[in-house]
């Protein structure tokens, strides 16, 4: 049984995890940087610990001071929450090696899923759809250029290590292929330190589909349905919605099923995230595996009727899934809200929030580590905050968003806030007349 967890993350997903171990009776270890001397993190958990200085390299990138800190307050488990350290198979191997439960999927597991190249191999050998592209990793321009000869232009670079926009580069004319090849290793090594690329097709006006899956150790998989993820600005995610108004009954069991299937290539345990792009004719291909919670985690919760924190730390405990299959109601929709000024290029706000008011009322949930007289720092993430509403219908969900999104108040910085309202009131948005490039500017 665990009974102390160490959060090896800061921000709204370590409070995130704060609240359902404290629903849960386990106690908390926060570690944070001089940075987040004054972070909400660190005043709730039971106990907290500095663990280096501001650069996330000397603090919470660093595996050792992460392991110190867990064995000097005696946890018996660790949750990465995401990014950071989340899908590092060394930092997983890391607490296995020191008695230390890892609240996620095996080191084993997120090596071969956790490398998108690989993950794609595997699941191609069961059937699963893939985009046509490279069968592994590329690492020279005349490999490359075979390859993208073979399925033809236009194709997309991908960092075979990473995500989230890095390292990526489209190709739509032969004229620019050792360019974009150059700029993407270069990317990718920089973001990841590694600089293998991987090649895929591109499919035009996609949009992106992700499943929720659930794994424990006794060889359970379920997914928990789909997130639809198609508003992204250069494949960062902007909004999130679920369902899917691109699914119907059969189209979502159908790629439920295949997200199952390719969970189970490694018996997957934990939380996951199957990614699929959907093209303008239905057909589905499979993108990726996120071996972690997502931070778009919370519009499966709301309308499912689920914590999924508290089922990955069960699942970590050694318990079996209690349910097989899941069905929700209404519709539930996710504005990320970043210190970012969304008409200058998003370029990053640090610096001090001097209002800080959230909205409220039936049907709305705000996870933040925000607050008045807050110091937001240069030195990380620029998320500051998920704002989720629910609603019976996506016609409400949109209103009771835009309504709360005029009652969002953060003064002293600039935020993507004006920016989500534009898109909710859009007639595009509104009527699902979009896909992954329409916010792209």
């Amino acid at each position: 049984m665990i009974k102390k967890i160490l959060i090896a993350n800061r921000g709204e997903i370590a409070l995130r995890i704060i609240r359902a171990c404290k629903e849960m009776e386990i106690k908390t270890v926060a570690v944070f940087s001089e940075a987040d001397r004054d972070a909400l993190h660190t005043k709730h958990a039971d106990e907290s610990v500095c663990i280096g200085p501001p650069r996330a390299s000397e603090s919470y990138l660093s595996i050792p001071r992460i392991i110190e800190a867990a064995k000097m307050s005696e946890s018996d488990a660790v949750h990465p929450g995401y990014g950071f350290l989340a899908e590092n198979a060394k930092f997983a191997q890391s607490c296995i090696d020191n008695n230390l439960i890892f609240i996620g999927p095996s080191p084993d597991m997120i090596g071969k899923m956790g490398g998108k190249s690989m993950a794609k191999s595997l699941v191609r050998k069961i059937g699963v759809p893939v985009i046509p592209g490279s069968e592994g990793e590329i690492n020279n321009i005349v490999e490359a250029k075979k390859i993208i000869n073979e399925i033809g232009l236009p194709v997309i670079l991908k960092a075979a290590a990473g995500g989230g926009g890095k390292g990526m580069r489209i190709v739509k004319d032969s004229g620019s292929i050792e360019n974009s090849f150059t700029i993407a290793k270069h990317e990718a090594k920089s973001a990841f330190g590694n600089d293998a690329l991987y090649i895929e097709k591109l499919i035009e006006n996609p949009k992106h589909i992700e499943f929720q899956v659930l794994g424990d150790k006794f060889g359970n998989i379920v997914h928990i349905g789909e997130r639809d993820c198609t508003i992204q600005r250069r494949h960062q995610k902007l909004i999130e919605e679920s369902p899917s108004p691109a699914l119907n009954k059969e189209l979502r069991e159908k790629m439920g099923n295949a997200a199952i299937k390719a969970a189970k290539t490694v018996n997957y345990e934990s939380s996951g995230t199957v990614e699929f792009l959907l093209d303008k004719n239905k057909n589905f291909y499979f993108m990726e595996m996120n071996t972690r919670i997502q931070v778009e985690h919370p519009v499966t919760e709301l309308i499912y009727n689920i914590d999924l924190l508290k089922e990955q730390i069960k699942i970590a405990g050694g318990e079996k899934l209690e349910k097989k299959n899941y069905k929700f109601t209404g519709h539930a929709i996710e504005c990320r809200i970043n210190a970012e000024d969304p008409f200058n290029n998003f370029r990053p706000t640090p610096g001090l929030i001097s209002t800080f008011h959230t909205p409220s009322g039936h049907g709305i949930r705000v996870d933040t580590h925000c607050y008045s007289g807050y110091t937001i720092p240069q030195y990380y993430d620029s998320l500051i905050g998920k704002l989720i509403v629910r609603a019976d219908n996506r016609s409400q969900a949109i209103n009771r968003m835009l309504r709360a999104l005029e009652e969002f108040i953060v003064e002293g910085i600039k935020t993507t806030i004006p920016l989500h309202k534009k898109i909710l009131l859009s007639q595009k948005f509104v009527e699902y007349n979009y896909d992954t490039k329409w916010a792209d500017f």
